[in-house]
């Protein structure tokens, strides 16, 4: 199997599948709880975006460089956001898990944390990873939070990395999981889903 060849992970709270243009509506919907897209230090897509967002995230898995998949709520069976394994590095064995969002409602919720399990666990036990990534904004605490909590350790930050859509300078932290922390990130991931939610 191929980082890019498409594949569903299944858990009891969410499944990520191969994304498609079927999940437009669903996704549209999605991101207006929230307005995510407003959010300045992401790149959420606005939903008239939505479409040509999907297309790009085909375009790169078709280049090899990202799988993109839909997140699909178990209880609902509806696309309530988006995830890729992405910047992969099939030779050193490394990819970053990103590009995703959640709509509002699921957000902190056992589907996120599941659905990092799900791709954890594959990257590590059927790619072999190394190491997995994840990259987020200086200034979305949210989402540096979310990471930290996974068990991943901030390597550190690229400095005025990207330019971002409103034209001002993205400083990137930069974290990862490596290949020998897994069985303690996935015990930790495992408890985390066993625990009573309000």
């Amino acid at each position: 199997m191929t980082f890019t060849e498409p594949l569903t992970l299944t858990g009891r709270h969410a499944h990520l599948v191969p994304l498609s243009h079927t999940h437009h509506d669903d996704l549209v919907e999605a991101v207006k709880d929230g307005e995510l897209w407003k959010l300045w230090y992401t790149a959420v897509p606005s939903p008239e975006k939505m479409s040509a967002e999907i297309d790009r995230r085909l375009d790169l898995q078709v280049k090899g460089s990202m799988l993109p998949f839909a997140v699909i709520d178990a209880a609902s069976g509806k696309a309530v956001g988006m995830s890729t394994y992405m910047n992969i590095d099939a030779t050193n064995r490394r990819a970053e898990i990103g590009s995703t969002w959640y709509r509002k409602q699921v957000q902190r919720s056992a589907l996120n944390t599941e659905c990092k399990l799900l791709l954890l666990n594959h990257a590590f036990e059927a790619f072999n990873c190394i190491a997995v990534e994840f990259r987020t904004h200086w200034f979305n605490q949210q989402s540096r939070a979310g990471i930290e909590r996974l068990g991943a350790k901030l390597d550190g930050v690229l400095r005025n990395h990207q330019l971002a859509s409103n034209g001002t300078l993205r400083d990137t932290c930069v974290y990862s999981i490596i290949a020998s922390e897994w069985p303690a990130v996935k015990a930790h991931l495992g408890h985390q889903l066993g625990k009573p939610r309000n």
